[in-house]
């Protein structure tokens, strides 16, 4: 058995995640937790336990770190690698126990301790880890001049789509009669007082102009199978890369 892994994960989480490192058992004084603090969910626990516990040969103690994961898929593919195994103890909910003896690479521990820390956060704390996005927005000419909203200025206030977060891209597709994409903004504020309650609002501010004969509604539909824009959307990645060579 080589040197354990367990002091350098205590250090990666502090770090990183500013989290405690918590004793909960008397009985059980090598176990330890490190846990969100919002929802207080665990996203690891070190365990020490002989290694015929996991199948191995043998009763050598050996220290594990459990993690959970979002998909089975990947519980699946994960334990067939060598020093990774179905979750000892948890064995419901897409939990792993990683072997800390250094068989897994401390790197690739560090990078599983991010994935569970992702599937185990609360929902906003999910919506500010993931990455940045692109959605399509309809604007409705016949309620906003939305043609000429950013003639005088560069930002607008704007109904906030579920999910948008600062810093996601937004392109508006302006309604009949101009029927296409005319703007690229950038998210720059969330979680703006709405006109009506339960309604936030966010602040959008202008990076790009389209010509309306570049991406109209027809061009959508033929070349990217959008049928219609209703309400916020994901930019499919082809539309996604003509929009940012335009």
């Amino acid at each position: 058995m080589g040197k354990s892994l367990r002091e350098d994960v205590f250090r990666y989480v502090r770090r990183k995640y500013h989290s405690e490192i918590e004793v909960l058992w008397a009985s059980y004084p090598n176990y330890a937790v490190f846990r969100h603090k919002d929802n207080q969910k665990w996203y690891g626990l070190v365990m020490d336990l002989p290694r015929c516990k996991l199948g191995l040969e043998g009763e050598e103690i050996v220290d594990v770190l459990n993690l959970k994961l979002d998909s089975p898929l990947l519980v699946d593919l994960l334990t067939q690698e060598e020093g990774i195994f179905p979750g000892y103890h948890i064995s419901r909910g897409n939990w792993v126990s990683v072997l800390l003896d250094g068989t897994v690479p401390l790197d690739e521990i560090k990078s599983l301790v991010d994935k569970s820390y992702e599937t185990t956060a609360s929902a906003q704390k999910k919506k500010a880890l993931r990455a940045l996005k692109e959605w399509l927005i309809p604007a409705n000419p016949a309620y906003f001049d939305i043609v000429h909203a950013f003639d005088e200025r560069q930002e607008l206030t704007w109904k906030q789509g579920a999910g948008i977060k600062k810093g996601d891209t937004v392109f508006l597709y302006v309604g009949a009669p101009v029927s296409a994409i005319l703007y690229r903004c950038r998210v720059t504020e969330t979680e703006l007082p709405g006109r009506e309650a339960g309604r936030s609002r966010m602040r959008i501010r202008l990076t790009k102009r389209y010509d309306p004969a570049r991406f109209p509604f027809a061009k959508l539909k033929e070349h990217y199978r959008i049928f219609a824009v209703r309400g916020p959307r994901g930019v499919p990645e082809e539309l996604s890369r003509d929009l940012k060579r335009s």
